[in-house]
Parts: C-alpha cells; sequence; structure tokens
C-alpha cells in the first residue's frame, strides 16, 4: 500500500510520484503541459528564500510552483501507476504541398520551449541582433529576417517561445495562428537535446498539425557532456521528422540544418513523411466522428486550410478558437453538438478530463519513443546550476546578495562611466571651441554651437554609461539569473497583487520601458498584465539615466554611487506603493498561479553580450540623430526667436558706461601699477551684462514664454522657468531633458565650452526675484527635480506601448494622467517638507 499526499507536503530533497493533478482550466492545462502527468518522478530542490514558491526537478528540468498550487497535486512514495508506454501511430495523409510557385523560396518558421535556442539560431543564421535571454519571454512577437543559402532566398520568421499550442497564453495562440493562418512551407521545431521528453511535447502538437518539421537537436552538446546515449536517427524514422544536432551559440550544425530544410522542403528526404499519434481508443473514436462530420460539410480534410483531425482534437478541449473557423458553415451547429457530446463522454469513460487524458497519452507517445531511442547517464552528482543556486537562492543570502549585485550595477554605472565620459565630454568642448573659432558670426554658427552641439554633445557623452549599464543587465538576462530573482521575489510580488513573472517586465524596465511593457505578453491574467504595464514606467529606464548622471555628478559628487541606487530604490518602492493600491481598487480578481521554468545556468558569450550591448548604443546614437537632434534644433529656435525683444534695461548704454569708466586717466595709472588686471574686470563686468541680456532675451523668447506659463505650477516644487522646460520636452523622450539643458545653459553662457555643463547647472542662480543670486539647483529642489523626471509622464514610445499591448487608449490616457499628478504631489511634499528641516 503506497501512502499518499499533496505535493505541498513533500520536504526537500524528498522524491515522490505524481498520482493525480486536480483543479480545473487553463492551471490544470498547463501544468500538465509542463509534464505533472501521472505517474512522474518528481523531486523537491528547495524553498525560495521567503519558504514560496518551491522550486521542483520534473523529467530533467527545474520548475517552480506556489505551495497552494502544489497543494493541488497529489503524489505517492511508490510508484503504483503503470506509466504508459503507449508509443502508437499511423500514417496520416499528407498536409497540403507548399506553393511553389514562388520560386526557390522557402518560408521557415522556428518555433521552441522558451529558453530552447530559438533566437540564436535565428540570429546566427539570419546575421540579426536580437537580443537572447535565458528565461522565459524574451521573444514575445515575431521578427523576420531573409537570407540565401545555395540557390534558395529563406525567409525565416523567430516566433515565441511557447510551451504547447493549446492557447493557454497569448503567445500560444499567436504561434498557433500563425502557423495555421501563414502556413510556413517547413517549420524548424528547436529541442533543447539535455531535455528531450519535456521539449518533445511541441512536437507531438505539430505532428497532430501536418506541417512539415525538420528538428533542429539543440545544445548537442550538453547532451554529450553528460554522456546520454541518443539515436536521434532512429527516432527521426519513427516520427518521420528528420533530426540535426546543433549547437547554436557557436554556430554548429545550423548550416546543416538548413540544408536539411531544402531537402525536407523539394521532397528529397527519405524520413520525411506525415504520421497519426494513437490517442487511445476512445479518443480516436470520438476523434474520428468529429472529423467524418467536418468532412461531410467541407468536402475536404481540411477546413481553411486546417487539417480536420487537428480541429477534431481541439474541439474535444472545447478550443473557442478552433470552433470559429466552423461558424461560416451552416451545419456547425451539429458539429459543435457532437465535439460536446463525445467530450462529455470521454469525461465519463475515463474518469479524467479530456485535457489530461490527451496530455497523458501524449507524454505516453514520447515517454515509449524515447525508451527505444535514449538512455540517460547516471547522475550521482549535483550539477554546477544546483552548486551556483546554494548560494545565490538561499534562504539568507538570496535577497542580500540581489541586492549587492544592484548595488555593484548602479555603482559601476556611475564610476566606470566617468572616465569614458570625461574624454567625451572634453571633445565636445573642443568641438564647439573649433566651430567657435572657425565659422562666422550670425544664427547658423548659435545653431551648430547651441544648438546642435550644446543639445546633442549633452546627451552624447552619457553613452558608455548606458553602455555598462546594459552590460549588467544582458549578464543578468544570459544567465539566468533573471529567472531566479523571480522565483525568490514571486512571494513578495503576490503579497501586492503582482505575479512572480511581473519581476522580469519590471527589470527589464531598467533598460527601456517599450520592450519591458511588450515583454507582459508572457503573463497569462490580463489583470496581472495591465497592472504590471501601469507601474512599469516607475522602472528608471536608460533614457533617465543621464538626467540622473547629470545632476548627481553636478550637486552631489560624493556618494553618487549609492544615490543613483537610491534613486531607482524609489521607483521600485513607489511601484509596489501603487500597485497595492491598485490591485484593491482597479484590479480585483482571483490570483494567477505560478508555474515557472528555471532554466540551468548558462555562461554569456562575449559575442551575445557584445551584440546586445551595441544593439542598444546603436539605438541610443540613431535616437541622438533623430529624436533629439531634431528636439534640440527646435529647442534652440524657441530660445533664439524672437531676435529683437523688448528689454528691461537698456544694455548697450551700460556697456558704453564700462567702456568709459576704463578709459579713465585714473584706470590709466591703475593698469600701469597692476598690467593686465583692468582689462581682467572689465570683460568681467561685460560678460556680465552679456549674460543678464541673454537670460531676459531668453525668457521673453518662445521658450521663455512656454517656460513662464507652466511655472506657477511648478514653482512650490522648487523647479523655475528652465526646469519647467526642460520637463515639458522631456515629454517626448526622457534624454530631452538634458539636451534642452544643453541647449538653455549653453546660451547662457555665451557661447563659452570652458566649463561642462554639470558646472554650469552648479553654477546657476536666479536672475531676478526674491531669490536673485541664489542657487537654483539646490540640494534640495534637485532632488525634487530628479523624482519629478523618475515619476511623471512616461515618454510618448512608452505610452503608445501601454495602448497597444492593453488595447485601449482609456490605460494609455489613465498612465499619462496618475504618473503626472503622483510626480507633482511627490515632489512638493519632498520640496516642502524638506525646507522645514534646512
Amino acid at each position: 500500500m503506497t501512502e499518499k499526499s499533496l505535493l505541498s507536503e513533500i520536504e526537500t530533497g524528498e522524491s515522490v510520484y505524481i498520482s493525480r493533478v486536480r483543479g480545473e482550466g487553463a492551471f490544470r492545462q498547463r501544468i500538465s503541459e509542463m509534464g505533472f502527468v501521472k505517474g512522474k518522478k518528481i523531486t523537491v530542490i528547495k524553498n525560495a528564500p521567503l519558504n514560496d514558491p518551491v522550486e521542483f526537478s520534473l523529467m530533467g528540468y527545474n520548475v517552480s510552483l506556489r505551495r497552494q498550487e502544489a497543494s493541488m497535486i497529489d503524489v505517492t512514495s511508490e510508484i503504483d501507476i503503470a506509466e504508459s508506454s503507449t508509443n502508437g501511430f499511423s500514417e496520416a495523409d499528407s498536409g497540403p504541398d507548399p506553393d511553389k510557385s514562388t520560386g526557390k523560396i522557402i518560408r521557415v518558421a522556428l518555433v521552441g520551449n522558451p529558453n530552447a535556442g530559438k533566437t540564436t539560431i535565428y540570429n546566427y543564421a539570419s546575421g540579426s541582433r536580437e537580443h537572447v535571454g535565458n528565461y522565459t519571454g524574451v521573444t514575445v512577437n515575431s521578427k523576420t529576417a531573409s537570407f540565401k543559402l545555395d540557390d534558395y532566398t529563406f525567409q525565416l520568421t523567430d516566433l515565441p517561445g511557447t510551451y504547447s499550442l493549446s492557447a493557454y497564453s497569448p503567445e500560444e495562440l499567436y504561434v498557433r495562428e500563425f502557423i495555421l493562418e501563414q502556413r510556413p512551407d517547413v517549420v524548424i521545431n528547436i529541442v533543447d537535446a539535455a531535455n528531450l521528453e519535456r521539449n518533445l511535447y511541441l512536437t507531438t502538437q505539430l505532428i497532430d498539425m501536418n506541417v512539415k518539421v525538420v528538428i533542429a537537436l539543440n545544445m548537442y552538446d550538453e547532451l554529450e557532456k553528460n554522456k546520454d546515449k541518443f539515436d536521434h536517427e532512429a527516432l527521426g524514422s519513427m516520427l518521420g521528422i528528420p533530426f540535426v544536432p546543433t549547437v547554436g551559440a557557436r554556430g554548429k550544425g545550423i548550416h546543416k540544418l538548413f540544408k536539411k530544410v531544402i531537402e525536407v522542403y523539394s521532397g528529397k528526404n527519405r524520413i520525411q513523411r506525415s504520421i497519426n499519434i494513437n490517442y487511445g481508443t476512445e479518443v480516436e473514436q470520438s476523434v474520428n466522428i468529429i472529423r467524418d462530420k467536418i468532412k461531410s460539410i467541407t468536402k475536404s480534410d481540411l477546413i481553411e486550410g486546417v487539417p480536420a483531425r487537428f480541429v477534431a482534437l481541439r474541439m474535444l478541449n472545447r478550443d473557442r478558437h478552433i470552433e470559429s473557423l466552423l461558424l461560416n458553415f451552416p451545419r456547425h451547429i451539429e458539429i459543435l453538438s457532437a465535439a460536446k457530446y463525445e467530450s462529455d463522454r470521454i469525461t465519463d469513460v475515463m474518469n479524467d478530463t479530456v485535457e489530461s487524458v490527451i496530455t497523458d497519452a501524449r507524454y505516453g507517445f514520447i515517454f515509449g519513443a524515447l525508451k527505444e531511442t535514449f538512455e540517460a547517464a547516471p547522475r550521482n552528482r549535483a550539477t554546477h546550476s544546483d552548486r551556483i543556486d546554494q548560494l545565490l537562492t538561499n534562504k539568507y543570502l538570496g535577497f542580500p546578495l540581489f541586492l549587492v549585485f544592484l548595488w555593484i550595477m548602479f555603482s559601476f554605472t556611475f564610476t566606470l562611466g566617468a572616465y569614458p565620459q570625461d574624454w567625451i565630454e572634453q571633445g565636445v568642448m573642443l568641438a564647439g571651441i573649433a566651430f567657435n573659432n572657425v565659422m562666422p558670426d550670425g544664427s547658423l554658427k548659435l545653431l551648430i554651437s547651441e544648438g546642435i552641439i550644446g543639445g546633442v554633445g549633452g546627451v552624447i557623452v552619457f553613452l558608455p554609461n548606458i553602455l555598462i549599464l546594459f552590460f549588467f543587465i544582458s549578464v543578468m538576462e544570459d544567465t539566468g539569473y533573471m529567472a531566479r530573482a523571480a522565483f525568490m521575489t514571486d512571494k513578495l510580488m503576490h503579497k501586492i497583487g503582482l505575479h512572480g513573472k511581473s519581476f522580469i517586465p519590471l527589470v527589464m524596465g531598467f533598460g527601456c520601458n517599450v520592450p519591458a511593457i511588450m515583454s507582459t505578453r508572457t503573463i497569462e491574467s490580463r489583470n496581472n498584465r495591465l497592472l504590471t504595464m501601469l507601474i512599469n514606467p516607475f522602472m528608471s529606464c536608460s533614457a533617465r539615466l543621464p538626467v540622473y548622471l547629470l545632476l548627481i555628478g553636478a550637486i552631489f559628487p560624493r556618494n553618487s554611487g549609492t544615490l543613483l541606487f537610491g534613486i531607482y530604490l524609489a521607483g521600485i518602492v513607489m511601484a509596489i506603493l501603487v500597485a497595492l493600491i491598485f490591485k484593491k481598487t482597479f484590479f480585483r480578481a482571483p490570483d494567477a498561479p505560478f508555474v515557472m521554468e528555471l532554466p540551468p545556468y548558462r555562461l554569456p558569450t562575449l559575442r551575445s553580450t557584445t551584440k546586445h550591448m551595441w544593439s542598444k548604443a546603436s539605438q541610443y546614437i540613431r535616437k541622438m540623430g533623430g529624436v533629439i537632434l531634431i528636439a534640440s534644433i527646435i529647442i534652440w529656435a524657441l530660445g533664439h526667436y524672437p531676435v529683437n525683444v523688448t528689454y528691461s534695461k537698456d544694455y548697450n548704454k551700460q556697456k558704453e558706461h564700462v567702456e568709459k569708466k576704463y578709459k579713465t586717466p585714473a584706470m590709466d595709472a591703475v593698469e600701469y601699477v597692476q598690467p593686465g588686471i583692468l582689462q581682467q574686470n572689465k570683460e568681467k563686468e561685460l560678460q556680465a551684462i552679456n549674460t543678464s541680456m541673454k537670460a531676459e532675451h531668453q525668457e521673453k523668447s518662445y521658450i521663455g514664454r512656454i517656460g513662464k506659463s507652466v511655472e506657477p505650477l511648478i514653482r512650490p516644487l522648487g523647479f523655475d522657468w528652465k526646469m519647467g522646460v526642460c520637463l515639458v520636452t522631456g515629454v517626448a523622450a526622457k534624454e530631452i531633458v538634458v539636451s534642452t539643458m544643453g541647449v538653455i545653459y549653453q546660451a547662457n553662457e555665451g557661447n563659452e565650452y570652458t566649463t561642462s555643463l554639470q558646472g554650469k547647472i552648479k553654477n546657476a542662480t536666479y536672475t531676478n526675484g526674491v531669490n536673485k543670486g541664489k542657487p537654483v539647483y539646490t540640494p534640495l529642489a534637485t532632488i525634487s527635480f530628479i523624482l519629478f523626471t523618475l515619476f511623471y509622464f512616461p515618454c510618448i514610445a512608452t505610452i503608445a506601448a501601454i495602448y497597444k499591448e492593453s488595447g485601449s487608449w482609456k490605460w494609455a490616457a489613465f498612465t499619462v494622467l496618475y504618473t503626472t499628478g503622483l510626480a507633482w504631489v511627490v515632489s512638493l511634499a519632498v520640496f516642502q517638507i524638506g525646507q522645514l528641516f534646512i
């Protein structure tokens, strides 16, 4: 008699066997597809630092579940369930031949589990620079590239990583719809060679879709390193699918892979054929009944290009997206009724849901096929990933180490970036001096020196810091540490109403909010997805980094790294507070289950990291040559015009007075005693008059009028009108805040590049009013300004991304209003309360 219990009750290090998966709906379907099926051995690896979720080892890979979900899985101490070894199949009718009228163009789709290496192979084959991350959800939409091999042109599409094609999540539906609607000539199924049993589940679904498949047996070097024995040629003959061993990270086998694609496409491969997996007597009986009814109304074995057998299987699962294919047929009610009847019949006869019966049969087919072709080598010692995890996800050290990593990232971003930043800054100054010396006076000279060099040059100096930040983010993603961070923080995320998977888009927001918001597609719950989008702008993107670096370097040169870390931490704290409020108001809904694979740690390649950094650098440079350059020119023009304004003083008369003053006999006597002193004093006085004149001209220019119009709203926050202008222009892109400062303060200094922009900001003073002569950027006003920049209106691209991903302008407009309102309230509180203690 075997002892039965719940998976949530099993102690760390113990191994048990799954006897039953309870629950219903999407959760049960998802974990069944990930291998939680009857008879499978499962081992408890460890608890997260906060004791929830729990990491398990199953079918050769690690996956985490919350205790709440683990309590819905019954387990036994001994295997008393006969593990299915059904590997029966039959020959299938060939699917529709690809249309070869287009010539030698082969449309290929890359399909595979997350972390299987799809994007790596895509990059190597096509020469693209898409980012590769060692965690779920890097590729959240399709990317297409073309390249040539022999006489063929490949149109290669990289689809999102997915565990199945059951339409449980947005990426699953996207991949399935792409294959059914676009009908690629060949599908390359990327399979992790070190995790065959779980990865081949997706392969069985591709077999059901009756598409031509070539399997890339990726990371084959890991299989060889483990000393496993795998007869992939025998398995390929069994499935009717050719296998090609590859190592995508090093490009091994990629050429051979696409040669094999040509063979399959041209019908010259001796292995390729279509088969039908046998799902057992009851399921096959129901499939045939539904399939026959479909054929009776369509007069074909296809319905809108989709094989009737695949439609029948999905209809047994009550798949609404597939059922919609029948709505245009007059007798569709008849088929829907038959599918419901057969689904209910299977549930009664098998005493289980159709989803579980079919999933068990798929894994039984895979188990039987691998039993004949695969032999795993004994594994008696912990893997490298296990040993690393013992430290990095340790109950006591996990969180402190994570915070240390973040502190190191921000400190290095500031300190290491300071050296090349100084070099670039010197180059910008020399360029300004060169233009001033070479070009004749006039508007064009001012446009180039003040507008272009002052604006774009003020932003480009921070390129090294951006590269360093993205280097650290890339390393965390590529190694697999990002997934561990999600594992450790799930309980905290759960307490604020978010999903552990929300952590990854939030951390990605440190790089750029736009792809971070796009990556929320991997979150199954719409409420959690929306909530993650709405708080993502509080993650300080790289566009805000130049603002922080500029102001911290100018006003807080000491402990700059720690202060920068504090700013990022403030964004995280605000995201938590807002999430708590929103979860109790707008997004009340049951918690979504946490099911997430923990990929093995992998050493990032220099090629991958360099590509990632170069990709971000090129985006940054393109932005400087595009939106920032245009914005700088517009800002300069608004500050330069109108040229003729009515001044409050006669500045020319003041200059004449200074000239006369230094030509008196008494002054000549002083000059005789102290040569050069009078000339210096004279130039100083004239410079002061010029500065006052330029400041008044700036206030009465178009940009000054804009700044003056918003000044009443921002004066209580400690900002002057120039800071208001910077915030207004920063709506387009946060880097423009810096370029605006470059234009405004360079102009105010009379075209002199002997002082850095940081120095000019540090020395900026009020030119009139009660604060005349006092510094503008006091420590308190600077903190208030930084916090406003952190919290207010995300850039236009981020708002567009929220609209696209949420499907509504309502949420995009709401984000604009609530973030800006919150920024105003926070900055007001910081400045006004801070003044009480100064």
